[in-house]
C-alpha cells in the first residue's frame, strides 16, 4: 500500500492524497489551492491520470478539500465519491457557486486586463463552470456515520464524525493485501470540542498510519466563550460609532455558527438589535441544508428546537439573495452587521462590503476564520497601508480585528487531545495542511510525545509505502 501527497503538504490548501493498493487507486479530498503562491497547481495537469482513479472519497464541503472535483470530471474521472449526505448536498452547492464566481472574475479580469493593456499569470477563463460543476452530482454515493462501505477490492472504509462543519468526516480507511491488514485514518480537518450546533469529534483506538491535520499546530485559540464575549463588544463598540460591522464569512458552518450566537445575544440582549444582513446566497441555501438534518446537531442545539426557536434564525435578520439587494446595502444609513463571502476575502460580495466600508475609522472588519498566506483576508489582517481590491487601491483605515476562538480548526492542545486518543499506534503520523512553521513547530512536539511513533512532514508528490 502506497501513499501520494499530491496537495496540502507544507501548506494548508489543496487537499489531494492518493492511496494505492491492489491494483486501485482511491484518492481522499479533492481540494482546491487558495494560497496565491501555489494557484498555479490549479491550473496544472493533475499530478496522476484521473481517469484511473477509482473512487474519491470526500471528508468535507469546504473548496480546499471538494473544490477541484468538476475539473477532474473534465480531465476523466468517472468513479464514486463517497461521503456523508449532508456533504453530497453542500458540496453541490459549493461548487456551483464556485463556478459562478469564477466565471464572473475570469470576465471581469478580462475585461481589466484588456483596459489596462496587460495579462495576468494564469488564463482569463474560468477553471471550470457553474455547468461543469453540476456534472459531479451525479457521482456521489453517501454514507451515515459509522457505516463501513466497500471501496474497491480489499479496500473498506467508513466515516465519522470530525466536529468541523455540518457532514464533516474523518475517513477510516482499511486495506487487506493478501495476509496483511493495515488501517489509515485521514482526519480530514479535525475540529473543536464544546462547540456549538455539532458534537465532538470522533476518538480512534487503533491505526497504523494516521494523515493529520496541523493547520493551528502551533497556536491555542483560547477559550471560546471568551471569543463570543468579544464579538460582542465589538459589535456595540461599533454601533456606537455608527459604523457597520463587517465579517468575511465561510458560508459553510461558520455562518451558521455566527447566525446561531447572534440569536443568543438578542435574546439576552448583549449586543444592540440591528439589521443584520446574510449577504450570500451560497450562506443561505447551505443554512437551508442544516435545517434538514438535525439529527447531525449537538444536544444543545436539538433542545433549542425543541422550545420552539430557530438556530439560524432572529428578527432583524435579512437574506439578500439577489445583486440589486445586496447593492442596496451600502446605501443604509446607521450601522449594520454585514455578513458575506468569501471568507477569505478571494471573491464573491465581501468585496463590495470592503470597498464600501474599509476606509470608514468608524467601521469594523471582523475576521472569524483562517486566513490563508496570499489571500486578501490575510492582507488585510497584517494592516498594510492599503489594499487592491477589484483593481483599485485603498488605505486601510477600519478597525480590523480577529477571533481566533470561534475558528472551527482544533488548535495544538486540541490535536494533541485527538492523537492522545489512540490506545495503540499510530506507527506513522503524516503531518499535511499546515503552513511549514506551524507543522514544524507541531512535528518537533510530536516526536518529544510520542517517541514510538514515525512522524513524517511529506513533500509534495512524495510517496510512502505503509
Amino acid at each position: 500500500m502506497k501513499i501520494r501527497f499530491l496537495g496540502a503538504t507544507r501548506n494548508v490548501t489543496g487537499s489531494r492524497f492518493l492511496l494505492e493498493s491492489n491494483g486501485q487507486h482511491i484518492l481522499v479530498d479533492c481540494g482546491l489551492y487558495q494560497e496565491r503562491d501555489f494557484a498555479e497547481r490549479n491550473w496544472n495537469p493533475f499530478p496522476f491520470p484521473p481517469a484511473r482513479i477509482d473512487a474519491v472519497i470526500l471528508t468535507h464541503a469546504h473548496l480546499d478539500h471538494s473544490g477541484y472535483l468538476p475539473k477532474l470530471v473534465m480531465e476523466g474521472f468517472q468513479g464514486r465519491i463517497f461521503c456523508t449526505p449532508p456533504t453530497a448536498e453542500i458540496t453541490g452547492i459549493s461548487l456551483q457557486d464556485s463556478g459562478r464566481i469564477q466565471e464572473e472574475d475570469a470576465e471581469k479580469k478580462g475585461l481589466r486586463h484588456k483596459r489596462e493593456g496587460r495579462k495576468g499569470p494564469h488564463p482569463e477563463e474560468a477553471l471550470y463552470t457553474a455547468l461543469d460543476a453540476e456534472r459531479v452530482t451525479p457521482l456521489f454515493e453517501t454514507y451515515h456515520y459509522e457505516r463501513e462501505f466497500q471501496v474497491g477490492p480489499g479496500i473498506t472504509a467508513s466515516l465519522h464524525e470530525a466536529g468541523h462543519i455540518l457532514g464533516a468526516a474523518m475517513v477510516r480507511v482499511r486495506v487487506r493485501e493478501g495476509r496483511s491488514n493495515k488501517t489509515v485514518i485521514f482526519s480530514g480537518d479535525i475540529g473543536r470540542w464544546d462547540k456549538p450546533i455539532l458534537c465532538d469529534p470522533t476518538l480512534f483506538d487503533s491505526a497504523d498510519a494516521v494523515v493529520m491535520e496541523t493547520t493551528y499546530g502551533n497556536k491555542s485559540h483560547g477559550n471560546q466563550a471568551e471569543a463570543g464575549l468579544k464579538l460582542a463588544g465589538i459589535i456595540t463598540e461599533t454601533a456606537a460609532r455608527k459604523g457597520n460591522i463587517v465579517i468575511p464569512t465561510f458560508a459553510i458552518e461558520r455562518t451558521q455558527e455566527l447566525l446561531y450566537g447572534l440569536g443568543q445575544f438578542l435574546r439576552e440582549d448583549r449586543i444592540p438589535h440591528l439589521v443584520t444582513f446574510l449577504d450570500s446566497p451560497m450562506a443561505i441555501s447551505v443554512t437551508g441544508i442544516f435545517k434538514k438534518y438535525p439529527e447531525y446537531f449537538d444536544e444543545a442545539t436539538k433542545k433549542i428546537i425543541r422550545t420552539g426557536h430557530s438556530p439560524f434564525d432572529f428578527p432583524l435578520l435579512n437574506q439578500t439573495r439577489t445583486a440589486a439587494a445586496s447593492k442596496a446595502i451600502n446605501h443604509i444609513r446607521g450601522s449594520a452587521i454585514i455578513m458575506a463571502g468569501s471568507g477569505m476575502c478571494n471573491g464573491g460580495r465581501i468585496k463590495h462590503h470592503l470597498v464600501s466600508n474599509i476606509e470608514r475609522p468608524e467601521s469594523t472588519i471582523v475576521f472569524v476564520g483562517y486566513q490563508a498566506r496570499g489571500t486578501l483576508g490575510r492582507q488585510i489582517l497584517e494592516r498594510p497601508g492599503s489594499v487592491r481590491i477589484l483593481g483599485q487601491n485603498y488605505q486601510v483605515r477600519a478597525k480590523v480585528e480577529q477571533l481566533d476562538g470561534l475558528s472551527a480548526h482544533a488548535d495544538r492542545e486540541e490535536l494533541l487531545r485527538w492523537l492522545d486518543g489512540f490506545q495503540k499506534g499510530p506507527d506513522r503520523i503524516f503531518l499535511v495542511h499546515g503552513e511549514e512553521e506551524s507543522t514544524a513547530d507541531f512535528g518537533k512536539l510530536l516526536k518529544e510525545r510520542k517517541p514510538g511513533a514515525e512522524v513524517i512532514t511529506p513533500a509534495f508528490l512524495g510517496e510512502h509505502e505503509l
